[in-house]
């Protein structure tokens, strides 16, 4: 049998919808709580802070596929779709009977996938005659696909960077500016929450609930902005389907179905992008699954790997929470560690996050999926291996799920399964060097959550 290496869809097959798994989830999420009536969100209270469109895409869980607009699937299509590619090297490697594959979403422009929720967020603020975007940002994946956004539908940009993550990597801080967004390190002086949290602790490192806390108030004082978000919400998570539907073509191509779908978890975008596509099949009951055709398709064991650092997931508590260090934001059902959470400094930045999303939140609680920690030198080493096998130096962020990859794999190895599991390469690591280097020679260490 020939081995084929990469999968790649033909323009014509790029999906037209996003796929809207709150519709179709026997326990729907539970709303969002204003912040001050305590009473439960309408489109109307989100689109003060957000554009008209995401806060219905938001709240709506009757509709399961929501049309792309045109505009939007037509940049879409500069590097879309992106490849599913069998990872041989790396099994080759591991000894393994299982069959790897992962979806590279390394190859867009900004070179992760946070550009595929960068472009219609920007568009329908466009749409709306909003001019100004503001956002929070960790690593600056998120940071550097809305700059990029932005200036493509003609939007001022600014950008709240994680302090720490901003010195740690300083080189995403220039690719937004050479986009035209204006960054600032989180906390900071410039807002009132900023104010207030350096108030109470001066050395704070900042974290992605400090950068939030300042993007919205940013974003709820000046005239025409609004603030737009790179994870979490789930209107991103929707944009982000992009990915597993593909991944669905490309697996038919391919000749094969995951039994195993793994992905790295901050806040739930990629993890959702990939998985909830092919969740959809899982979600009905066993009695109505017996009567139609998916009662042929496996069930696939979904994977959400975590830093041990910041395990909401499977140290978290189940509470309505703040998205933010300040109480600015919703209060949302989620797994948390409590907004106050202060992160360690990994080098992970994108995974920095205290909360789960609202819908991963209740398919972890309803057990359709489950969520693993990762410390943080297994995941370097995980992502030497995969950069030494497969040639692509994976984000800090990937690496997590390269590592849960890996464990699955040995498993296969032990028992002697021929498993089909596909995971998310989520971003390249081709400015994430210095952590690289720190790891090299030894400077790293693992933290582990200790309930504060």
């Amino acid at each position: 049998m020939e081995k084929i290496k990469r999968f790649l869809l033909p323009e014509e097959e790029l999906p037209r919808q996003w796929y809207n798994i709150q519709a179709e989830m026997p326990n729907k999420p539970l709303p969002p709580i204003h912040p001050q009536t305590r009473q439960p969100m309408t489109a109307e209270d989100l689109s003060v802070i957000f554009a008209k469109e995401c806060a219905r895409q938001e709240l709506d869980q009757t509709h399961a596929w929501i049309d792309i607009p045109e505009e939007v699937r037509e940049r879409y299509k500069y590097y879309r779709s992106t490849p599913l590619v069998r990872a041989y090297a790396l099994e080759e490697a591991l000894g393994t009977p299982a069959h790897i594959y992962f979806k590279n979403e390394s190859v867009s422009p900004l070179g992760s996938h946070k550009l595929n929720s960068a472009l219609p967020q920007c568009y329908y603020c466009k749409q709306e005659g909003v001019t100004n975007v503001t956002t929070e940002t960790g690593a600056g994946q998120w940071g550097a696909a809305l700059s990029y956004a932005a200036k493509a539908y003609g939007l001022e940009c600014a950008v709240y960077q994680v302090k720490i993550s901003m010195q740690q990597k300083p080189y995403r801080s220039s690719i937004m500016r050479t986009f035209g967004a204006a960054v600032t390190g989180s906390p900071s002086m410039s807002t009132r929450a900023g104010k207030d949290i350096i108030t109470r602790d001066p050395n704070h490192p900042g974290s992605l609930g400090t950068a939030i806390s300042e993007a919205i108030e940013l974003a709820t004082t000046t005239p025409n902005c609004k603030y737009t978000l790179g994870s979490v919400l789930n209107h991103v998570s929707l944009h982000q389907t992009i990915i597993g539907l593909e991944a669905e073509k490309q697996m038919e191509m391919a000749g094969e179905y995951p039994d195993t779908i793994i992905a790295c978890f901050g806040g739930g975008s990629n993890f959702g992008g990939l998985a909830f596509p092919f969740m959809r099949h899982q979600l009905k009951s066993q009695e109505l699954r017996a009567e139609s055709q998916e009662a042929s398709r496996k069930v696939i064991d979904f994977i959400a790997a975590e830093p041990s650092s910041c395990p909401k997931l499977t140290k978290g508590k189940f509470e309505y929470d703040f998205g933010d260090a300040a109480g600015y934001t919703p209060l949302l059902p989620m797994y948390t560690l409590g907004h106050d959470f202060k992160p360690a400094n990994i080098h992970a930045g994108g995974l920095r996050y205290h909360g789960a999303g609202t819908i991963v939140s209740q398919l972890l609680k309803d057990g359709f999926m489950r969520g693993v920690d990762i410390p943080q030198t297994e995941s370097f080493r995980a992502g030497i291996l995969f950069a030494q096998t497969e040639s692509i130096i994976p984000a800090p962020e990937s690496c997590h799920a390269i590592a849960a990859t890996i464990r699955e794999a040995l498993k296969c190895k032990e028992t002697g399964e021929e498993k089909v599991i596909l995971f998310n390469l989520s971003g390249h690591g081709l400015i994430d060097m210095t952590a690289y280097e720190s790891f090299i020679n030894g400077d790293l260490v693992d933290f582990e959550y200790n309930g504060k």
